[in-house]
């Protein structure tokens, strides 16, 4: 029978691992063994980032509702109340949009949440 060697597949596995730590400092994007550790312990945080991201998002989009709310002198617990009460069903990725960017938009809104929060 004839020897297999596996310098093919291991030369592929180590420049897959090498070309994702470019870019990396010293060792880290030059040897194979701090580049694994490397590459893996980016791949954690960009794991578990990807989470993180959507809760400071909606935090983000919570606090220019909430701002663009207090503008027309409600606070933001009431306004989504009245939204609510009103059937309005916007997200609050949309609405953090109008309340930069469209204000006339987004004081409607406020109108209809006021009439609707008692």
């Amino acid at each position: 029978m004839s020897r297999v060697r596996g310098a093919p597949s291991s030369r592929r596995r180590r420049k897959k691992i090498l070309k994702a730590a470019k870019g990396y400092r010293g060792a880290s994007s030059r040897l194979i063994r701090t580049a694994t550790e490397s590459v893996h312990r980016a791949g954690q945080f960009a794991y578990r980032d990807r989470r993180a991201r959507k809760r400071d998002m909606r935090r983000l989009w919570i606090v220019r509702i909430n701002a663009g709310a207090r503008l027309h002198g409600l606070s933001y617990s009431r306004f989504m109340h009245g939204l609510k009460e009103a059937n309005v069903e916007i997200d609050r990725k949309m609405l953090a949009e109008m309340a930069v960017n469209d204000s006339d938009g987004f004081a409607e809104l406020v109108s209809v949440a006021k009439g609707n929060h008692e």
